[in-house]
């Protein structure tokens, strides 16, 4: 029984074997009653210690997936079912899909937990729980907490993006910017375009408001510009929604040329630019951002910490003309009482300290040493890659060997979960390409399903 246990990663090694035994049990339809190998045969299988392995099958037991039986170890309790969503499929669904069943999250959203960094998060916690005790009893502010604005203030200006305090109002993470800029700006009937492939929660959050969508299509260089000056000379939409860097599913980035087009075709219809850049964070060196071409009441700029810092801690926000930020202001105070203040003032303190500036430093050299060899990973099985993504969290591609059943099926095989065929379609139409986590690309998992794909591919003599 191999558990594939990463030593270097921060889960502890229990939890590992935790989500290692109940993947095998679910992977195999182990049957209840069925003995498990003995905590000493899994413990020297894998070089593990044998009472990390009985820990973690006790903590199996509390679960009720296994039972002890004295003097026969343990047995299996119940069939451990396949984990897999049975309702629509949503942006982080994956997260919770794979927990118990050990599955590799190839299609996820964010980081993998071992990537998390605690030392400087539980020092910040610690700091504002011991400094600041309206952070830990109070609301914030309408705007947010002022000296988490100061800190966004100065990222801002090294992005490029002049502007004051005023143009800021802090959000819980970028999704509730965008709710905000929905529920403050558009009302049900409107007509909007969006990219295609997209953001899912975005499609979502549309629907739910009864916004009617668009879509122009996503090439590597950002929308296709022909089409969307046809869509906004025949549909006349309030507003695009765009990503500027590293576009979620595809990776790809807004090049300046097709920047400067985006911003003169919007303006000259009198569309509003919503610009999501959750990913700013994961990008160094020269590039164009629309809100750095002016924030006015044309552009508005949403940003988040969540993806590179913790999903948990859910600290966005939203950079726009003082009349909108205002509005956006009055809303988010109506809706939820504002952000979390302790949230804010965790963030705040880590930025001060420039403990963050270093751990996305970290996490940017990862990315980009594992993005490289998962694009030879799949430039070596014969995969379809859109556009090479030069920074970011994805890679967008599809096996030109296998059709897309049989690539479902090898992922099956090797316990790789794949995002849903439909979430980053408008309109809810399958698609064989994949979104492509480099951070989880590198698995052996991963690696030993891109090679499966391969193998129908002509052999070179």
């Amino acid at each position: 029984m191999e558990l594939r246990i990463d030593r270097q990663a921060l889960v502890p090694v229990v939890q590992q074997i935790v989500d290692a035994l109940a993947g095998w049990l679910r992977q195999d339809g182990v049957l209840p009653g069925t003995r498990l190998p003995s905590a000493r045969q899994i413990a020297r299988a894998n070089l593990l210690s044998q009472s990390s392995v009985v820990e973690a099958c006790e903590r199996l037991v509390a679960q009720g997936v296994l039972a002890p039986r004295q003097g026969a170890g343990f047995i299996v309790a119940v069939l451990v079912a396949d984990g897999r969503q049975d309702g629509p499929w949503f942006e982080g669904a994956e997260m919770t899909l794979g927990g118990a069943s050990g599955e590799l999250k190839l299609g996820c959203g964010g980081l993998p937990e071992s990537w998390r960094e605690t030392d400087d998060l539980t020092y910040a916690i610690r700091q504002v729980s011991r400094t600041d005790m309206a952070g830990l009893f109070n609301y914030s502010t309408p705007l947010g907490l002022p000296a988490l604005r100061e800190q966004i203030l100065k990222r801002l200006l090294q992005l490029d993006i002049e502007v004051d305090k005023r143009r800021i109002v802090t959000t819980s993470g970028a999704t509730h910017g965008l709710d905000l800029i929905v529920r403050t700006l558009l009302k049900p009937g409107d007509c909007v375009v969006v990219e295609s492939p997209g953001y899912s929660m975005l499609f979502d959050l549309l629907r739910l408001n009864g916004v009617t969508m668009i879509e122009v299509p996503r090439t590597p260089c950002g929308p296709d510009t022909q089409t969307l000056e046809a869509l906004l000379v025949k549909y006349r939409p309030r507003a695009l929604f765009i990503n500027s860097f590293y576009h979620n599913p595809t990776g790809s980035s807004l090049t300046p040329v097709i920047a400067q087009q985006v911003l003169q075709l919007t303006k000259a219809h009198g569309v509003l630019v919503i610009e999501d850049d959750v990913y700013a964070d994961l990008h160094s060196g020269p590039g164009t951002r629309l809100a750095a071409m002016g924030i006015d009441d044309n552009v508005i700029y949403v940003g988040s910490y969540s993806k590179t810092l913790s999903s948990s801690l859910r600290v966005g926000f939203v950079v726009a003309s003082d009349a909108i930020v205002s509005r956006l202001a009055e809303v988010k105070m109506t809706s939820s009482m504002g952000a979390s203040r302790f949230c804010e003032a965790v963030l705040a303190c880590l930025l001060a300290s420039g403990a963050y500036r270093k751990l996305v430093q970290r996490q940017r050299q990862r990315l980009n040493t594992d993005r490289e060899a998962a694009l030879q990973v799949l430039e070596d099985t014969d995969w379809e890659v859109f556009g090479k993504p030069v920074g970011g969290l994805f890679i967008w591609a599809r096996s030109r060997s296998c059709d897309f059943a049989q690539v479902c099926i090898q992922a099956r095989r090797f316990g790789v979960l794949l995002s849903s065929v439909t979430a980053f379609s408008p309109g809810g139409e399958a698609t064989d390409w994949q979104r492509i986590n480099v951070a989880y690309a590198c698995d052996p998992r991963a690696r030993a399903f891109f090679q499966a794909t391969a193998l129908n591919r002509p052999q070179a003599f």
